[in-house]
């Protein structure tokens, strides 16, 4: 399927197909469809009668074993966190719990997929594999597919996706063709939010840094109101509590706080800036506009030099925010840090 903003990028796609990169690396922001772009894109690469704008038909045999996942001339290789009801590979040393799937693509499935495409296609046609994200590829995997990619199989194309360019190898993207997806405009973010029965959309989009797939998950998911409560809290600057939220917020997913955080640093940062140039203007929020008051006092609390500081100690962070760590302990040390920003 595509997205009402994706119109555009898919003229861009169809215009390649002429002349097809045997690997095309797509990435942008996180939680704006570019992996449903490139499913969308491999359906049409192998769709036996496509339109005349090159979308799938999804009436012909192709398609139809497509959309059952069973195509094959067709590779997928993701995490197992990612796989929809994964439950890992077995039980732990105890015995008594299932191991949490994997959040990287392990080497056994790169193996998997050079010994895939080391033969023929099954229906003398192209052979699309699809490789998301691509982040998620440790240094041994990173290499083993970089030989695929320097010497290509014979009609393959490789469709790589992800959110973060800077975690991909240079000699990766030096084998690829780089395709920027479009973020959405806010108004069709929201109109999309909209017809998706999202109540206040707006405030979900802010929260979500403008990408309204991650704004759609997050209004049905469960740590919705936890997100909402913990920005109310990052209000109280020098007041934070900064175990009692940690202890509050243990359960949710690292990434999604440290999010949070690195948008509401954004948002200080700017009205940091904003005040020099406009004092007493309205400009400098961005995502948490609602929050105007309390982050204009938590941006006179404090100065410029230690927000910068912050907001890089908080990329760092994120470089390993899916590591197996307690997930409190990560909170307390990043929270203490933030109220720091105030003394």
């Amino acid at each position: 399927m595509l997205y009402p903003w994706q119109r555009e990028d898919w003229q861009r796609l169809a215009a390649l197909r002429d002349r097809l990169p045997h690997a095309l690396l797509m990435h942008g922001q996180q939680g704006i469809g570019k992996r449903d772009l490139a499913l969308h894109f491999a359906q049409g690469l192998l769709c036996e009668a496509p339109r005349p704008d090159g979308q799938p038909c999804g009436s012909c045999g192709a398609c139809h074993w497509f959309s059952q996942g069973n195509h094959p001339d067709f590779t997928v290789v993701r995490p197992e966190a990612l796989e929809g009801g994964a439950e890992g590979d077995g039980d732990t040393e105890a015995g008594s719990k299932k191991k949490a799937p994997s959040k990287i693509i392990r080497m056994e499935q790169v193996r998997a997929l050079i010994e895939a495409v080391g033969v023929g296609t099954h229906r003398a046609g192209l052979r699309v594999v699809v490789v998301y994200p691509l982040d998620a590829l440790q240094t041994e995997g990173a290499n083993a597919l970089l030989k695929t990619l320097e010497e290509p199989p014979p009609s393959t194309v490789f469709l790589l996706v992800t959110d973060r360019l800077d975690r991909v190898l240079p000699t990766i993207l030096s084998r690829c063709r780089q395709f920027g997806v479009t973020r959405p405009t806010s108004a069709q973010a929201l109109a999309w939010l909209g017809s998706q029965g999202v109540a206040d959309a707006e405030a979900q989009l802010a929260l979500a840094g403008g990408s309204p797939l991650t704004a759609l998950h997050a209004a049905e998911a469960e740590e919705q109101p936890l997100q909402r409560w913990l920005v109310g809290q990052l209000g109280a600057g020098g007041a934070f509590d900064a175990l009692s939220a940690a202890d509050q917020l243990q359960k949710l997913p690292v990434p999604a706080v440290l999010g949070i955080l690195q948008r509401w640093t954004y948002d200080l940062l700017a009205l940091q800036l904003a005040s020099q140039s406009d004092p007493g203007g309205q400009r400098g929020t961005r995502y948490f506009p609602k929050e105007r008051t309390a982050q204009a006092r938590c941006a006179q609390a404090t100065d410029a030099h230690r927000l910068q500081g912050f907001a890089a100690r908080l990329v760092g962070h994120r470089r390993h925010e899916n590591h197996p760590l307690a997930a409190r302990l990560v909170m307390e040390s990043v929270f203490l840090d933030y109220r720091q920003l105030f003394r």
